[in-house]
């Protein structure tokens, strides 16, 4: 959230936790304090989102950067957020990578190690949202981070559990009954059926919505109404 859709107050009475962009691949101080205000109202848990400094292509091209730009990257975005929220009484429940810099930091042991690290030594109470099975969840174990596995209502999955990337046309679902029913085969048997029709085993914390994606408010608020029915409680 906090990306300039402008979407943020409607789909925050569907979500626990949001993820507010820190200005490098999009937002900036205001949207940062608008998209804190309406989490503020509406009890939803906020959570830093760090990318490449890359606003022209959305934070989705990967970078080459060494171990301390990738360190000050993270920092750097960090502080910027946390220093909007902690004058508004907003407590930061969480942090999550953003597009590219996610993806490489899930293949990745040593980018995932940096990134573990440096918010280790700003808070080592944060928690880290990152890809289920993925190389930035095996550090936050081996380094003793909170976690949550996280896995994607709006995305398909390759049978070895990584993302389907994005220049396939299939990467995306658009249809808000078949993201609902990922959804509850996730929460409810922790699998997910690949894109070649694989069952693949996926443990799950937390569910993330893609708030830029054309139909965010319409899954959003189908998956929030399905849950509700199966008595699966939406918390952070």
């Amino acid at each position: 959230m906090g990306e300039g859709i402008g979407n943020e107050a409607k789909l925050m009475p569907y979500i626990s936790s949001a993820n507010i962009a820190c200005g490098y691949h999009a937002g900036g101080p205001d949207t940062i304090k608008r998209t804190i205000e309406i989490a503020q109202k509406n009890n939803v848990a906020i959570g830093a989102h760090p990318s490449y400094e890359d606003r022209e292509n959305f934070g989705r091209v990967s970078q080459f950067l060494s171990v301390l730009e990738m360190a000050e990257l993270i920092a750097e975005q960090y502080y910027l957020f946390e220093k909007i929220a902690v004058p508004m009484g907003a407590k930061i429940h969480h942090v999550k990578l953003h597009g590219a810099l996610y993806n490489d930091c899930a293949k990745d042991p040593t980018l995932s190690k940096i990134f573990i690290q440096t918010i280790q030594a700003i808070d080592p109470t944060i928690t880290i949202y990152g890809l289920s099975g993925s190389c930035t969840i095996q550090q936050a174990i081996l380094l003793g981070q909170p976690f949550y596995r996280e896995a994607f209502a709006d995305r398909t999955y390759q049978n070895d559990g990584s993302l389907t990337p994005r220049y396939l046309d299939h990467a995306m679902i658009q249809e808000s009954n078949i993201a609902s029913m990922q959804v509850l085969k996730m929460i409810q048997e922790n699998k997910v059926i690949s894109a070649q029709g694989e069952i693949i085993d996926l443990k799950v914390d937390t569910i993330c919505i893609h708030g830029d994606g054309p139909n965010a408010i319409e899954f959003a608020e189908k998956i929030y109404t399905d849950l509700k029915k199966h008595n699966i409680e939406i918390k952070y």
